[in-house]
């Protein structure tokens, strides 16, 4: 009877030890797929920072173009690439700044874009409309991105605080991660005026 018991414990401690290897593996191979996605996002605002150069650079070379728009340009993308946040490191903090600063830059980019329309000839320019036909590429490609890593960080998540696994990633040091969220004011409707831009 004892060795029964005995066979019992060892049982189940066998069955624990398996799931716990399970779950870790589990927990690392999700960790994994979210730096990936991480990864791939600071990959494609790179691709934006990147272009914006090359438009501020075509847009310098028209005639009176407004330079507070262009500085404004430059000194948003400045911020935006300065802020680098380790996939290791995806707090709600991090995250936030990492957004706010792309916001920024997102901002400038809209504002510049709402401008050459004031520049016929600019607009008109081969150049230029690469640019532009690149740039919303980009975005939407961001978009995507923001989108992947959403997803991935909440399969990670799910994982992470369902039980028994919530257990075990508290033993080894997992800890749910931070995702993307919308805008400050994105729920709000939008309406644009060129004529107030173009005053600014």
């Amino acid at each position: 009877m004892k060795r029964i018991g005995l066979l019992i414990v060892a049982a189940i401690i066998l069955i624990i030890v398996f799931m716990g290897c399970g779950g870790y593996n589990g927990l690392v191979k999700q960790d994994e797929n979210v730096k990936k996605a991480w990864n791939n996002v600071e990959t494609e605002y790179q691709n934006r920072s990147d272009l914006v150069g090359n438009l501020v650079n075509t847009v310098k070379g028209a005639a009176n173009f407004e330079q507070n728009t262009l500085t404004a340009l430059v000194e948003a993308r400045a911020k935006a690439t300065s802020v680098n946040i380790n996939a290791d490191n995806l707090t709600p903090e991090n995250i936030a700044k990492f957004q706010a600063a792309q916001g920024e830059m997102t901002s400038a980019l809209s504002r510049l874009l709402a401008v050459v329309e004031n520049y016929p000839d600019l607009k008109a320019t081969q150049n230029f409309m690469q640019l532009q036909s690149q740039l919303e590429g980009i975005e939407n490609n961001i978009k995507n991105s923001r989108k992947v890593f959403n997803d991935a960080v909440n399969v990670y998540n799910t994982k992470v605080r369902s039980f028994p696994m919530n257990i075990f990633a508290g033993m080894f040091g997992f800890s749910a991660k931070e995702g993307f969220k919308a805008d400050a004011g994105a729920e709000k409707k939008v309406d644009v005026n060129f004529d107030d831009l173009n005053k600014k």
